[in-house]
């Protein structure tokens, strides 16, 4: 048997009849379901024939088995409604395979097996203050990824409160995480010694990885701007690269698509040198095509850092091989994109106007760029005074 009941203004009861427990008691699965739509409400027959509708459904659910009621889902079912009737709709590719990314590595291990609605805010404090990484549990985790667990969860839960599961959003009472020095962000780079040593340890490297690196340290690319460069891209006469697409790993494999923001979108000028490797590199890039012949496959694009059949390099391949690479030969281990940072932090330290950088970084924002490498801007800055120092003193001397 099943039913349904006015509870409010544009609010019914939904109540569907399971049979009788052991006591004799009447075994009952209930739902409450809102109105918004005002038409409806103004017509009985339309009224009526939603209702029916909706009783229906929710009697095929109870029958199969597949209702749960909101205060006994655990948050890791909620998660599977939260992916299918939201996420693969609203976010884009890459920011969903992010947070799916958190909910295995964090989120669910910590809190996937509670009731969604016993999830208090001390809940969310104790997830962050314990994050580690799976692979490496004793190497901190950066405050990025701690950021973007906050964003995921945070999202979870507000599509939660939205659909009516719970009534408040547990993440709105907990802070989002931060580096207590705004000016001093995830930023490990190398000096110039290290850089050198860098150079003669890549020499025996293949040609493509030689040029990966020097584009990585010469332009501050991000991994998925160099793997996104095409040869029609590359200037060897005016010696510039233009960035104007990347490539990004996604739930179901790598893909193409614009850049991070509209400042992404840029033309970046390279030393007299690199621009030499470019040159040296595209005869052996042409030649190694020649030799592959039907083998080649890519026909669309010319990818300047590609597989030996000419598609282009998958996200995490440049990864890996750094992460062998250093260790093989011994240089101290930094993140890939650590060498962005260190492309930034070469150029202020050789006195370069911030805007200047903000504008090959890519960088949105002034800002964003004065906050990450506020540390380094701030040391050129005094060494800046310094040197007027000098000056000041020598006319002080004078008098």
């Amino acid at each position: 048997m099943a039913y349904y009941q006015k509870r409010g203004k544009n609010s019914y009861l939904l109540t569907v009849n399971t049979g009788y427990d052991t006591n004799g008691k009447r075994i009952r699965k209930t739902k409450t379901i809102k109105i918004e739509d005002e038409s409806l409400l103004k017509t009985t027959k339309k009224l009526r024939d939603y209702l029916n509708g909706e009783l229906h459904k929710f009697k095929m659910e109870v029958e199969a088995g597949e209702y749960i009621a909101p205060e006994k889902m655990q948050l890791k079912d909620f998660v599977i409604d939260w992916e299918n009737k939201y996420a693969v709709k609203e976010l884009s590719e890459t920011t969903l395979a992010n947070y799916l990314s958190h909910l295995k590595n964090h989120i669910l291990p910590a809190l996937g097996h509670m009731q969604i609605d016993k999830i208090m805010p001390v809940h969310i404090v104790n997830l962050l203050d314990q994050m580690k990484r799976m692979d490496k549990p004793d190497i901190p985790l950066s405050m990025r990824t701690k950021q973007d667990t906050y964003l995921t969860v945070r999202n979870i839960f507000e599509r939660a409160v939205e659909w009516r599961i719970i009534k408040t959003n547990p993440v709105r009472n907990v802070k989002k995480p931060r580096v207590s020095n705004e000016r001093d962000i995830d930023v490990n780079v190398y000096d110039e010694t290290e850089v050198e040593a860098l150079f003669i340890a890549v020499q025996n490297e293949p040609i493509h990885w030689r040029i990966f690196l020097s584009l990585s340290l010469a332009a501050g690319l991000r991994r998925s701007e160099t793997l996104g460069l095409e040869w029609s891209k590359v200037n060897l006469d005016n010696g510039t690269i233009e960035i104007t697409q990347v490539i990004v790993k996604g739930r179901k494999g790598a893909f193409i698509k614009g850049p991070k923001s509209k400042n992404s979108k840029r033309i970046i000028s390279l030393p007299s040198s690199v621009v030499e490797e470019l040159r040296q590199y595209r005869l052996h890039w042409n030649k190694e095509k020649i030799q592959m012949g039907e083998y080649w496959i890519e026909q669309e694009h010319k990818w300047l850092f590609c597989n030996e059949n000419g598609t282009h390099f998958y996200p995490t391949t440049p990864t890996t091989w750094w992460r062998r690479f250093t260790k093989r030969v011994g240089v101290r281990h930094i993140r890939l994109h650590d060498l962005r940072h260190t492309s930034a932090t070469l150029l202020i330290n050789q006195g370069v106007h911030a805007k200047i950088i903000s504008e090959r970084l890519g960088h949105s924002d002034i800002s964003i760029t004065m906050n990450t490498y506020g540390h380094a801007l701030q040391k050129a800055d005094q060494e800046a005074a310094n040197k007027l120092d000098a000056i000041f003193s020598k006319k002080t001397n004078t008098k």
